[in-house]
C-alpha cells in the first residue's frame, strides 16, 4: 500500500535560502495542494556518458577481469584501458567495491537479476545504425536487403566461409549478425541461407548526425534545445520532468547527455526540456538533401511487432474499417504520409509506424478513434493479443505460495514496498529475457508476481523506472498466517527492534551477526575490508552504530553488514519481519494528545500521532525543488522513520482556487509513523460543534523556529463561506497546516491553509480553503493520473 497524493495551498511566493512548508497525507496515492515553478537542474557530462546503466542486473560472462574499484567512474577507465580483450560491458558492485570488465554484452550474453549490481554497456555496441561502411557495425539485424535470413559466422553449411570468427576475431562475428569483416563500401553484409545466393548486402541505416531522414530515428547529433528554444533535459534525469525514456531502457536509441533523439517513434527528434511548465517539445532538426536508404521488402504477414508489414489488410480486428493515414476526419492525428515518409502509410492500409505492439489504423468509427488490426503471422501462428491491464479491484490473489514460488500462478501484482509490477509481455520501463516464448513453463501473464528463474520467491520487474526489480508481497504457505491484536497506544519513537518493516532500512536493532553465523565489522572500521561507501560519516541517518545489522542502501532483501571474515566481504543477517498491522485512514497507531483551546502556540504533541503530517521543503520558488518528508516529527527531520521523496507533477485547481496537488516520484510507504487522513465528504460543512485541530511546526512568536511537532484545538468562527472555513484562535500561521476534526474515531481534514494576518492577533482569524468543495476535483486528478 503506498501514499502519493498530498493537499496544500500556499498563498504565496517565498524567496529564502531555506523555505519549509509542512501539510499532511490525505489520499492513497501520490498528490498535494499548491501553486509553484520548477528549478532548473544543470548535470555535467563524464566518462559514463558513453555507457547504458542498468541497476539490478549481472551478466552471464566467462571472459572477463576482475578489479577493485572505488566508483563506477573508476570502473569505466578499467573498461577504457582493457587490454586482455574487447571491453563491451562492465559490472559494478558498491558494498564489495568491484569491478568486472566484460568481453560482451546483453546482445550476447544471458543477463539475471542481482541485488546491489550495476550493469554499463558501451552504447556503439547496442547501436543499430552505421557510420560510413558499417566496420564498426555491431546491431542485431540478421537479414539481408532482399530479407533472407543470414548464416551464422561459424557455420559451414550452406556455405563456406572465408571470415570466420578465428580469422577475424576483432570483426564481431558474433551468431549471424550483419557485418562487415572487408570493409566493403556498399556496407555490411552477410553468408546467406539460401544455397543458391552465397552472400548479400544488409539494410542497415546510416546513423544521422547534422541531419534526419525518415522521422529521425537514427539521429545521433548533439542538438540540446527546441523549437522554441529551450533547452533539453538530460534523459537520466527525472527533474523537472519525471519519465521512463531511460536510456537503459532504450538501449539502441543513444539516449546520452541532453541531446534531442526519437525513442518512440515520434513524427521527429524530440527532448524533455528543463522549463517546469513544457514538459516536452519537438527539435529543429534539418531534413537530409541525399535520399534516405533503400527500404527492405515488406513482409504481407505479421513477424515481431509488423514494423515491416506492407500488406493491404484495411480492417480492424473488431472489424471496423480503416481510415486513410493522408485523412483528418472522423480523427485528427500526426500519424500521416508527410510526418512519417519511409512507413508506407499509403491508403488505408494497416501499419505499424511508430513502434506499437502490432500493425493498426484510425478508423472510421467515430467512436473508436483506433484499433489494432488482426494480421496473419509468417510463422502460422495466431497473432497474440496486446496485453491488457487487469483493473485492480478485479485481481484475485492466492493467499501463499509453495516453496520458492516456481508453481505460483496466483494474480498478485505489487512488490514488498507496493511499486506495480511490469508486464512480463513489455519492455518499458525495464527491459528483459523473462518473456513468456523464453519461459514457456513459468506462467508469464499480465504483470503477475513469479519466479521464473527459480529465485527465493516470487518476483517482478517494477513500473517504477528507478527500481528495476523487487520481490513481491507474498506469504508462505508453510507459515501459518499470523493474527495480531493492536498494540497499546505508544509515544515512543524507537522502531520494534526484534523485528523488521518492509525492507528493514529504519531497523535499529543490535543483531551483529550475518545469516551465516558471521561477527560482523564495525562501520566505522577499514579492516578486514576497506570500504568508503558505507560509514557514519557517508550515512550519519543510517544508525551505523558499531557492528550492527543495517540497511543503509535500502537492499531489497533487508539488512546487512560488512563480516569480520577475510574471505567473504558482507552478507544478509537474518532479522524476522514484523508481524503485518492493518492501517486506516485517520486513525494514528499512538494516541494523539488533544491540547486544550485557548492555548495560545499550542503545545508538543506526541511524537507520530499525527502520521498524515508531512514537511514539504525547498531552497528556491520552484516545484522541482521540493523535497517531501514524511514520518517527522521533529523538524530536523534526522529520525530513522523518515521517508524522503521527490515532486513529480503540480495539478493547479483549474479555477484559480488557493489549493493544487502534488505528485510524489513514488509511492510512499505506509507504516505506523506514515498513514493517511481521511477526507470529507463532498461539499459537507461544519456545523460549529466539531472537534478540530491544527498541526505543524509554525511560527508561533513572530519569528522562524525548529522544533518538535505542535498541536492546537481549534474554534470554528462564526462565519462559514462556500469555498472557505475560518477558524478563530489560530496560533500556528505563516507555515503551511492543515486542520483536522474527529468524525467517528477517525481524522478529516477540513481544510487547508490559505491566508491569516499576524501570530495569534486578535481578531484576525485563519482562513482555510474548504476541502470538501473540491472533492469531485481531487478524484478526476486521481482517475487521470
Amino acid at each position: 500500500m503506498g501514499a502519493q497524493y498530498f493537499l496544500s495551498a500556499i498563498p504565496f511566493f517565498f524567496f529564502i535560502p531555506w523555505v519549509i512548508f509542512f501539510v499532511p497525507i490525505t489520499l492513497y496515492c501520490r498528490f498535494v495542494l499548491l501553486v509553484m515553478t520548477f528549478r532548473m537542474i544543470e548535470m555535467q557530462g563524464n566518462i559514463l556518458d558513453s555507457y547504458v546503466r542498468t541497476e539490478g542486473a549481472w551478466l552471464l560472462n566467462p571472459k572477463k577481469q576482475i578489479y577493485r574499484t572505488n566508483s563506477e567512474e573508476d570502473c569505466a577507465e578499467q573498461c577504457e584501458t582493457e587490454t586482455k580483450f574487447t571491453c563491451r560491458a562492465f559490472l559494478f558492485t558498491s558494498k564489495d567495491q568491484q569491478c568486472l570488465t566484460l568481453a560482451e554484452n546483453t546482445k550476447t550474453a544471458v543477463i539475471f537479476r542481482r541485488t546491489n549490481a550495476v550493469l554499463y554497456e558501451k552504447r556503439i555496441y547496442l547501436l543499430e545504425c552505421k557510420k560510413g561502411k558499417g566496420v564498426d557495425y555491431r546491431g542485431t539485424e540478421a537479414k539481408t536487403q532482399k530479407g533472407v535470413p543470414c548464416q551464422k559466422w561459424v557455420d559451414s553449411a550452406p556455405h563456406k566461409p572465408n571470415y570466420t570468427p578465428e580469422k577475424y576475431p576483432a570483426a564481431g562475428l558474433e551468431e549471424n549478425y550483419c557485418r562487415n569483416p572487408d570493409g566493403d563500401g556498399k556496407g555490411p553484409w552477410c553468408y546467406t541461407t539460401d544455397p543458391a545466393t552465397r552472400f548479400d548486402y544488409c539494410n542497415i541505416p546510416e546513423c544521422e548526425v547534422e541531419c534526419m531522414h525518415c522521422s529521425g530515428e537514427n539521429y545521433q547529433g548533439v542538438v540540446a534545445t527546441t523549437v522554441s528554444g529551450l533547452e533539453c533535459q538530460r534523459w537520466d534525469s527525472q527533474q523537472p520532468h519525471s519519465h521512463g525514456y531511460l536510456p537503459e531502457n532504450f538501449p539502441e536509441k543513444d539516449l546520452k547527455m541532453n541531446y534531442c533523439r526519437n525513442p518512440d517513434g515520434e513524427p521527429r527528434p524530440w527532448c524533455f526540456t528543463t522549463s517546469p511548465t513544457k514538459r516536452w517539445e519537438y527539435c529543429d532538426i534539418p531534413r537530409c538533401t541525399t535520399p534516405p536508404p533503400v527500404p527492405a521488402p515488406g513482409r504481407q504477414c505479421l513477424s515481431g511487432r509488423g514494423d515491416d508489414y506492407r500488406g493491404t489488410i484495411s480492417v480492424t480486428e473488431s472489424g471496423n474499417t480503416c481510415q486513410h493515414w493522408s485523412s483528418q476526419s472522423p480523427h485528427r492525428h500526426a500519424r500521416t504520409p508527410e510526418n512519417y515518409p519511409c512507413k508506407s502509410l499509403e491508403e488505408n492500409y494497416c501499419r505499424n509506424p511508430d513502434g506499437e505492439k502490432m500493425p493498426w489504423c484510425y478508423t472510421t468509427n467515430r467512436t473508436a478513434r483506433w484499433e489494432y488490426c488482426s494480421i496473419p503471422s509468417c510463422d502460422g501462428a495466431e497473432p497474440e493479443a496486446p496485453a491488457v491491464d487487469v483493473p485492480e479491484q478485479a485481481q484475485i490473489t492466492e493467499e501463499c505460495y509453495q516453496g520458492n514460488g516456481v508453481t505460483y500462478r496466483g494474480t498478485a501484482s505489487f512488490t514488498v514496498t507496493g511499486k506495480k509490477c511490469q508486464a512480463w509481455s513489455s519492455m518499458s520501463p525495464h527491459r528483459h529475457n523473462k518473456t513468456a516464448d523464453q519461459f514457456p513453463n513459468a506462467g508469464l501473464k499480465q504483470n503477475y508476481c513469479r519466479n521464473p528463474d527459480a529465485d527465493g520467491r516470487p518476483w517482478c520487474y517494477t513500473t517504477d523506472p528507478s527500481v528495476r526489480w523487487e520481490y513481491c508481497n507474498l506469504k508462505k504457505c508453510e507459515n501459518p498466517v499470523q493474527v495480531t491484536l493492536p498494540k497499546p497506544p505508544q509515544t515512543t519513537l524507537e522502531p520494534n527492534p526484534d523485528c523488521i518493516n518492509d525492507n528493514g532500512r529504519d531497523y535499529r536493532g543490535t543483531v551483529a551477526k550475518t545469516a551465516r553465523g558471521r561477527t560482523c565489522q564495525e562501520w566505522s572500521s577499514q579492516r578486514p575490508h576497506s570500504h568508503d561507501y558505507f560509514t557514519p560519516k557517508t550515512h550519519p541517518e543510517a544508525g551505523l552504530d558499531k557492528n550492527y545489522c543495517r540497511n543503509p542502501d535500502g537492499d531489497v532483501n533487508g539488512p546487512w553488514c560488512y563480516t569480520t571474515d577475510p574471505r567473504k566481504a558482507w552478507e544478509y543477517c537474518d532479522i524476522p519481519k514484523c508481524p503485518p498491522t492493518q492501517y486506516e485512514c485517520g486513525k494514528s497507531k499512538f494516541r494523539p494528545k488533544l491540547c486544550a483551546q485557548r492555548i495560545v502556540a499550542g503545545c508538543i504533541s506526541h511524537p507520530h500521532s499525527w502520521p498524515w503530517q508531512i514537511s514539504l521543503r525547498t531552497r528556491s520558488s520552484w516545484p522541482s525543488a521540493y523535497k517531501v518528508y514524511l514520518g517527522l516529527h521533529r523538524e530536523r527531520a534526522l529520525e530513522a522513520s523518515v521517508q524522503k521523496r521527490d515532486v513529480a507533477k503540480l495539478f493547479k485547481e483549474p479555477h484559480g482556487a488557493d489549493i493544487a496537488l502534488l505528485k510524489l516520484s513514488s509511492p510512499a510507504i505506509i507504516n505506523n509513523h506514515v498513514i493517511p487522513v481521511c477526507l470529507p465528504k463532498e461539499n459537507s460543512v461544519l456545523g460549529g460543534r466539531e472537534e478540530c485541530y491544527v498541526t505543524g511546526w509554525g511560527d508561533t512568536k513572530g519569528e522562524t523556529e525548529l522544533t518538535q511537532l505542535k498541536v492546537l484545538c481549534l474554534e470554528i468562527g462564526m462565519y462559514l463561506y462556500l469555498k472557505f472555513i475560518f477558524f478563530l484562535c489560530q496560533k500556528i500561521p505563516h507555515k503551511l497546516e492543515s486542520s483536522f476534526c474527529v468524525d467517528q474515531d477517525k481524522f478529516v481534514q477540513h481544510g487547508v491553509t490559505s491566508w491569516g494576518l499576524g501570530c495569534a492577533q486578535p481578531m484576525k482569524p485563519g482562513v482555510y480553503v474548504r476541502v470538501s468543495n473540491y472533492i469531485p476535483w481531487i478524484k478526476s486528478i486521481m482517475e487521470n493520473n
